[in-house]
């Protein structure tokens, strides 16, 4: 894959630039000055969801990519919710799950997904390497890969080649400005430290 070809980026807050603040607290979410173009019906609603949308994030990267389609986050969220892909309770917000996530895909958009379980970056690798694409659970400190995560998992991002050294290319949603937002690179054993094992295989023909 060549520069040219790497994938609309999009994160699952619509500044990404201000991630630093929002991530520190210093900027609100629902003080984004764009929150609009993520389709959400008012701020509040987009600062309720923005943190547990990177899932919506990947799919609109890889709808874009794979099938041309320009949907907005929250239009993508509201088609997931609908095959049960988040659950709203007292408790808060449960998902994404991945296999309402996989019926949207295959059925609604003629995608070849499937959930894959105990895998390692090894194999994601040569998933890419076969031309397909992945959505993988990693551990939000994927954007320090310096330090050591406490956990993993818990945080999506898209995965879709590898390049001339052999590492993993992926667009992570809350990726630092500047730093590892856009066409990110890591080692598959770097990677293989926040990786959970887990995710969504979208399979290329």
């Amino acid at each position: 894959m060549s520069n040219r070809d790497v994938p609309a980026y999009y994160s699952q807050w619509v500044s990404s630039e201000r991630i630093p603040d929002l991530l520190a607290g210093r900027l609100h979410a629902a003080d984004d000055p764009r929150w609009a173009e993520s389709g959400a019906p008012s701020a509040e609603t987009y600062a309720r969801w923005a943190s547990h949308i990177c899932g919506m994030a990947c799919t609109k990267m890889l709808l874009e990519e794979l099938r041309g389609e320009r949907a907005t986050l929250f239009e993508l969220l509201e088609r997931c919710r609908e095959v049960g892909g988040y659950v709203v309770s007292e408790a808060g917000i449960k998902g994404l799950y991945y296999r309402p996530l996989v019926q949207l895909l295959r059925e609604r958009h003629a995608l070849e997904a499937e959930v894959v379980e105990h895998v390692e970056a090894e194999r994601i690798a040569e998933w890419l390497d076969e031309g397909h694409r992945v959505i993988a659970s990693v551990h939000p400190s994927i954007r320090t890969p310096e330090q050591d995560p406490p956990q993993r998992g818990g945080h999506l991002v898209y995965l879709f080649g590898r390049d001339e050294s052999g590492r993993l290319r992926f667009h992570n949603p809350s990726g630092l400005p500047g730093v590892n937002q856009a066409d990110v690179r890591l080692a598959p054993a770097v990677f293989e430290r926040f990786f959970a094992g887990r995710g969504i295989l979208i399979r290329r023909g």
